[in-house]
């Protein structure tokens, strides 16, 4: 009597596992399909070599003689604000004059004011704020709040008018591991929604987390994001330029693929591409130096490249932009108005350094990016065959006057350049 039994219950299961069978949508059972096709192996590859070099340039302290080696154009003179302000990154000026600071390594915020006029923050006139966020770094203001993005949170406090600020809250949270760039950005957007950037948490391979290497767009209340762009490797300078109100950033290319490639990029961010790191650069140009099966689909590296979006300007490899601004103000000559400025750390692995400067990105009368130009240089140089440095830049800032603010997170130094004329 077993096998009666037997046969009729392989026939349930067998129903159950794919339905009734009718006459006019007949089924087939899983025997009956074609046989599963193989995974396409990778297409091959030339082989390739690339000389690299470590050249991180020897660190200097900041002295005040140091000043002298540092150029700006014509007509513009540099002055130092403040300094002694240990990891300074990246600033916000508030109407008033105020500054909110982050410093990454300590994790907290500082309030900076210069409350006497006298063109410098003396140790009285700073104050820190907010202390115990992890990674402290890009920050935003909106409706009488600061915004603060971390490691892996971003915090959202009340301002009150003398700078000081609230027990932070949670705005939202759940964002990617640090690895290998902690550096992330936040800027509100004049959509009304928050971007941040979340870098990669390696050098040149992708990541299971679909948030590693992104542009991420977070609604006004912190509850749902998207992933906006991808294929940014490190993009923590980015804005919108003040007319077209075109979405601009600064991504850092890869180490350790030579001294000239990639190159870092300026890249229009537009919603839904991908920028196509770890395989290309520029002008979807194919990475020789990136293992090509780490590719999804399989594909060949050319044509993955094919469909990522191009930069739209490029700059020395390695120069490690941090910090961007437009400027907007009229204190400077109104060639200036709308161009942008952009903070480059500095190299380390590059065999003549790049970068230890504030670049300006030059814009046409059409609000085209045309070059990207030095603007203050002398941070690196060589002296008896050793490059040698004093200043890592980072953040930059416009001050309510005009003139232009930016940090060394070395020394704890915030410069400040102003336009006079050659007076």
């Amino acid at each position: 009597m077993r096998t009666p039994i037997l046969t009729a219950l392989t026939a349930a299961l067998t129903f159950a596992s794919f339905g009734s069978i009718s006459s006019g949508s007949a089924q087939v059972a899983p025997s009956l399909l074609p046989a599963a096709q193989p995974r396409p192996i990778t297409p091959p590859e030339p082989a390739v070599s690339a000389t690299v070099t470590r050249n991180e340039p020897t660190a200097l302290e900041f002295t005040p003689d140091k000043l002298a080696r540092l150029k700006v154009p014509a007509g513009f003179t540099l002055s130092v604000m403040a300094s002694g302000l240990g990891n300074a990154r990246i600033m916000h000026v508030m109407p008033d004059g105020g500054i909110y600071l982050t410093r990454r390594q300590q994790g907290d915020v500082w309030y900076l004011k210069d409350v006497n006029n006298d063109g410098k923050i003396e140790a009285v006139e700073r104050k820190q704020v907010a202390q115990n966020i992890k990674l402290a770094h890009g920050l935003d203001v909106k409706e009488g709040k600061l915004y603060v993005v971390g490691e892996k949170t971003i915090w959202v406090m009340t301002m009150a008018k003398d700078g000081s600020l609230s027990v932070p809250r949670v705005f939202a949270d759940g964002f990617p591991d640090a690895g290998q760039h902690p550096a992330r950005s936040i800027h509100w957007g004049p959509d009304g929604f928050l971007y941040a950037t979340f870098g990669s948490t390696n050098n040149d391979a992708p990541t299971p987390n679909p948030e590693e290497a992104t542009m991420l767009r977070i609604s006004p209340n912190g509850q749902i994001r998207e992933v906006y762009a991808r294929g940014l490797r490190h993009t923590i300078g980015f804005g919108w330029h003040p007319v077209t109100k075109t979405l601009y950033g600064f991504d850092q290319g890869s180490d350790w693929h030579g001294d000239n490639i990639p190159p870092e990029e300026l890249n229009v961010i537009l919603r839904g591409k991908n920028y196509g790191w770890p395989f290309c650069y520029g002008d979807k140009q194919p990475d020789p130096y990136v293992n090509v099966g780490n590719i999804p689909g399989k594909i060949t590296k050319a044509e993955y490249c094919a469909g990522t979006q191009s930069s739209t300007l490029n700059y020395t490899a390695h120069a490690a932009a941090i910090d961007a601004k437009f400027y907007t103000g009229t204190q400077f000559p109104a060639e200036f108005r709308n161009d942008a400025f952009v903070a480059y750390r500095g190299s380390w692995n590059r065999t003549e350094p790049s970068g230890y400067e504030i670049a300006r990105v030059n814009f046409d009368t059409a609000n085209k990016p045309t070059s990207i130009t030095p603007f203050v240089t002398g941070f690196v140089f060589e002296e008896g065959g050793e490059w040698k440095q004093f200043g890592r830049v980072a953040g930059v800032a416009q001050y309510t006057d005009g003139s232009l603010l930016f940090t060394d997170d070395q020394s704890g130094v915030i410069y400040r350049v102003r336009y006079t004329g050659g007076n």
